[in-house]
């Protein structure tokens, strides 16, 4: 397979440069291996040399020797030799970029393990941008929004099937030359080894097998909007009861140990109003196409129920935003007050700047998302907070312009780093 590079590259390269040891963490099959790869000089592979995992148990230092950077790949699977030994080797060398540890799910908590402070610097990996599989040009990049320049590009050559079926298809290197129908096939059959083999090798037994299953498809229901337990347990309902709220807060633990799910939380800031912030995250897959898996919807059932098709389409704005987001120092959070004005997406980066956007399918929404915009825009204590670098509306097709008013409309096939 041919690689495609990634965003994450510079800041892997980077991280060698200036940390002992990489730590970087991501989905099954969002391309981890193969991107440390092309940083490492040489590896070892645990998920498939049971030698190797027999000899760090023993003699660690055996294996633990390569030609530096030394990749450990799915390094969780030994976590409690593969830790202490690279912190020992590292502390003893003295050197930048000497291992990366790649790695699919979180190891069980140890208290007893080392944080790591000082020697790990700790990377996230997630599945593939629309700009970095060729779909978007990334002509209207998050650097300069945050840097508060105008946005223009040319019309979108996507039109809504073409979107859908970029939601159907994922961010998945593997899929990359399938069709949405081979594609929804390989994220079902993902899917179900998460749920049925992965969460019991990496949480414990489970004791109701298809009990994970129900809960990943009420959240799936409820993508792009806010956590509410008492919801998800009523409808992950089996044939005797609904699931108590405890397991349902248990099962959303082992889901982000796994990786299946990353949801978004609130932006806290001062307003102007006297509203109160929301405090519950919001509900996203690591990628949507794992949520239309576990709806068993394709192309044309999500062309024909277009408001489940807009959650979706967030997902994914937020899914990418995530990766230019931390190209820049920067993070992404929601926005909802207890008035409910919300702002689907806040951009903040790590000096403070910031920026909003709001995501629309169609861009015949664009006008009243820009009215919420500027009403959002009107609440924030900007001499605490400061103005907005930008504003925007992220739609899946037409032109990218910055509006007389200031406000930025922007196709997802134009977004970038």
């Amino acid at each position: 397979m041919k690689y495609l590079p990634r965003i994450i590259d510079q800041l892997l390269a980077d991280r060698l440069e200036s940390s002992r040891a990489i730590l970087l963490e991501g989905p099954k099959s969002c391309g981890k291996t193969f991107t440390a790869q092309r940083h490492a000089k040489s590896a070892i592979y645990l998920g498939g040399d049971l030698y190797a995992r027999e000899a760090l148990r023993t003699q660690p230092t055996l294996v633990l020797n390569g030609e530096a950077p030394q990749l450990i790949d799915e390094w969780q699977l030994e976590a409690n030799y593969v830790w202490d030994t690279v912190r020992k080797i590292v502390d003893d060398r003295q050197l930048p970029g000497q291992f990366i540890l790649t790695g699919s799910a979180s190891p069980t908590k140890n208290n007893d393990r080392h944080s790591g402070a000082g020697r790990f610097a700790r990377l996230k990996m997630r599945p593939m941008t629309l700009f970095e599989s060729g779909e978007s040009s990334g002509k209207v990049s998050i650097k300069n929004l945050l840097q508060g320049r105008e946005v223009s590009a040319k019309a979108s050559q996507l039109e809504l099937r073409d979107v859908i079926e970029l939601l159907v298809r994922g961010g998945w290197p593997g899929n990359l030359e399938l069709t949405p129908k081979q594609s929804l096939h390989a994220n079902k059959d993902y899917l179900q080894t998460l749920l049925e083999v992965e969460l019991s090798e990496a949480t414990g037994r489970v004791r109701d097998v298809k009990l994970p299953s129900r809960i990943a498809q009420a959240l799936a229901r409820r993508t792009s909007q806010e956590l509410k337990i008492a919801k998800i347990a009523s409808e992950s309902a089996g044939e005797s009861e609904q699931a108590a709220r405890s397991t349902v807060y248990d099962y959303l633990g082992r889901f982000e140990q796994i990786m299946l799910f990353e949801n978004l939380l609130p932006w806290f800031t001062h307003l102007r109003s006297r509203s109160t912030l929301r405090k519950a995250p919001r509900v996203h897959f690591v990628d949507p196409s794992l949520a239309i898996a576990s709806l068993g919807a394709n192309t044309d059932v999500l062309l024909r129920d277009l408001e489940t098709t807009g959650f979706l389409f967030e997902s994914m704005v937020v899914r990418d935003l995530r990766v230019y987001a931390q190209a820049n120092d920067a993070e992404v959070f929601y926005f909802r007050d207890s008035s409910d004005l919300e702002v689907d997406i806040i951009v903040e980066a790590s000096d403070g700047t910031w920026g909003a956007l709001e995501v629309k399918l169609s861009p015949n929404s664009v006008e009243d998302a820009a009215t919420k915009l500027k009403k959002f825009a009107s609440v924030i204590d900007t001499k605490k907070k400061g103005e907005p670098a930008f504003l925007g509306v992220v739609t899946a097709f037409g032109y990218a312009y910055t509006r007389p008013d200031g406000i930025h409309v922007i196709p997802i096939e134009s977004l970038g780093p």
